[in-house]
């Protein structure tokens, strides 16, 4: 990892230092680095907005844009890819240098604004993602949103054994009720792995 981005990192949990603010969920020398970050932003009528913000920082970082999910209880699905569209559009204005904070600080002065562009349709769906990065060797990175787990116990066991047979790495996370699937390994066993299926309402980005 270059000096500039394990600077960048750790000014980045220097600065996100509240409670649940800053999470290193994957490092790696190969496939870079993924993190969450929960921020509030001002939204409409002044009432501030919590966001997650999951960021991948590929190992050309920052010569090429970051990945990106947003994620909210506040936000509809579209707004989520709305948010999402409008960092990646400021992320190329600041190619070649280290720009999460910035991405950071520009959502949370601009967030009303970009709301005010979204088009919410029926509005009521909350917003769920995947983020996928792929490199010629066939590795993927993939984070996958539960929308719920009825048998907790039973349900990790499954997704335990799928993983060790298909010879994925991972990690589960339960952040309140917020449940995510991080999957590394192979591209073709990430794109057929019986997680993706039984993950309801996750859409790939």
């Amino acid at each position: 990892m270059a000096e500039p981005v394990q600077e960048e990192l750790s000014a980045l949990a220097a600065i996100f230092c509240g409670p649940d603010e800053w999470e290193v969920l994957s490092r790696s020398e190969t496939d870079g680095t993924v993190f969450r970050i929960l921020a509030k932003a001002e939204g409409f009528m002044d009432a501030d907005i919590s966001l997650q913000l999951v960021f991948h920082l590929p190992v050309n970082y920052p010569s090429c844009l970051p990945g990106v999910v947003v994620n909210s209880e506040h936000l509809t699905r579209a707004q989520c890819l709305t948010v999402k569209e409008k960092l990646l559009e400021q992320a190329e204005s600041l190619l070649s240098e280290p720009m999460v904070h910035e991405l950071v600080l520009w959502i949370q002065q601009n967030l009303r604004h970009v709301l005010k562009q979204t088009e919410t349709g029926s509005g009521s769906e909350k917003c769920t993602s995947t983020v996928s990065t792929t490199a010629d060797d066939g590795l993927w990175i993939t984070l996958l949103h539960l929308d719920h787990m009825r048998a907790k116990t039973k349900y990790v066991k499954t997704v335990e054994k799928w993983a060790s047979d298909l010879r994925l790495t991972g990690r589960l996370m339960f952040m309140g009720k917020l449940i995510l699937i991080l999957l590394q390994g192979d591209r073709n066993n990430i794109k057929h792995s019986p997680v993706r299926y039984a993950s309801k309402d996750v859409k790939t980005l």
